[in-house]
């Protein structure tokens, strides 16, 4: 084998690091055009007034024991005005040290004096510039701390729920999802309104602010590479425009899409979502069997809503079950999906559960733990 030249490895090795430095660069472009609109969830931190309070106090402090210490040693100095140091001059001079003015008129003059001076007064007047800079270093330390943040969380993120709209159907989707054991650092909210990516994030939740109709803004929050996309805006539009766009952008997730009127569903269909849910006409139903029967009504909400009396869930059967009659089952089956195809409990195909099955049955609920 040919034994590369010299020249030849130096210049690869320093294109390849010029593509690393490329590489780098960019991802940290990435991360600080993306810290403008991705909010990482809240975390506990004091309050600005209290920051502000505690670095007064601090700052109150290093000028107190300055003016004890030069007070304490008062015959080293010399007063420009009277020769006289007393604590008022001590002060004095204490506040213009620190805050580095210097006028001159009050000086050290006594070996001891100047010695303090060095040791003790110079790093509290650093000390105290240190406070009062504080917030500005505070302000750029949680900015690069942010930046960090959504670097490492858009590095790992994958396979995720993207949730389109932080309203109220986007809210309980959210407790569902919760509720069913995905964990709120695998949902990623994304809403035009501020207001609302604040409360996603203050629900610990990772959120996007900005226009989902726009890639860009889908990108944001990695939807490429997300396993499920729910679409839950506000207007029937703009989620026909949304599942466009998502579904061009991920061609593998699964996507659920709500709209306000019947025949805006095809549409969405049409649009690459897999499952359409009609709000109005579902709320419409369920009206009309509560005028009928508010006991189905009841049952119906309750087997609805996560946690409470019955749930309706879908689990994968488990070995003991394969080979069993779903009547056999612990839990009452009224569904089982076999492939791509939903049986229902009267099918004549169901005769016997097969490994690979999943049965959607209606269970006694497992109230969800307190979060803590």
């Amino acid at each position: 084998m040919k034994a590369e030249h010299p020249s030849t490895r130096a210049a690869r090795k320093s294109s390849l690091l010029r593509s690393v430095w490329y590489r780098t660069r960019t991802e940290a472009r990435d991360d600080a055009e993306a810290g403008r609109s991705i909010t990482m969830p809240t975390q506990t931190v004091t309050p600005p007034l209290q920051q502000v309070l505690r670095r007064l106090a601090m700052a109150l402090l290093v000028l107190v024991v300055t003016t004890l210490i030069v007070y304490a040693d008062r015959d080293g100095y010399r007063d420009g005005a009277d020769d006289v140091v007393d604590l008022l001059d001590a002060a004095y001079y204490a506040t213009v040290t620190l805050s580095t003015t210097g006028y001159g008129d009050i000086t050290p003059v006594s070996d001891s004096a100047r010695f303090v001076n060095i040791l003790i007064i110079t790093p509290l007047r650093v000390l105290f510039l240190i406070i009062l800079v504080g917030t500005t270093l505070e302000v750029l330390t949680e900015r690069t701390r942010q930046q960090v943040r959504i670097h490492r969380w858009r590095s790992r993120t994958q396979n995720h729920v993207v949730v389109i709209g932080y309203g109220t159907k986007g809210r309980h989707a959210v407790q569902t999802l919760v509720g069913q054991g995905i964990a709120r650092d695998r949902i990623v909210v994304v809403d035009s309104q501020r207001k609302a990516a604040n409360a996603a994030a203050d629900d610990g939740l990772v959120s996007v602010t900005g226009d989902a109709t726009r890639s860009e803004t889908l990108l944001k929050a990695e939807v490429q590479r997300a396993g499920r996309v729910i679409v839950a805006p506000q207007r029937d539009d703009t989620a026909t425009l949304v599942t466009l766009t998502a579904r061009q952008l991920n061609r593998r997730a699964t996507i659920v899409a709500a709209v306000r009127e019947d025949e805006n569903a095809p549409l969405l269909k049409q649009s690459g979502a897999d499952t359409v849910i009609t709000t109005s006409s579902s709320a419409g139903r369920l009206l009309g069997v509560s005028m009928v029967s508010p006991s189905v009504a009841r049952t119906l909400e309750d087997l609805m809503t996560l946690g409470s009396g019955l749930d309706l869930v879908e689990r994968p059967v488990t070995a003991e079950e394969v080979g069993k009659a779903p009547r056999a089952c612990a839990d009452v089956v009224v569904a089982v999906v076999r492939g791509k195809h939903l049986l229902d409990y009267t099918d004549p195909r169901l005769s016997e559960l097969r490994a690979g099955d999943r049965v959607i049955t209606v269970s006694r609920a497992v109230p969800a733990p307190k979060e803590g």
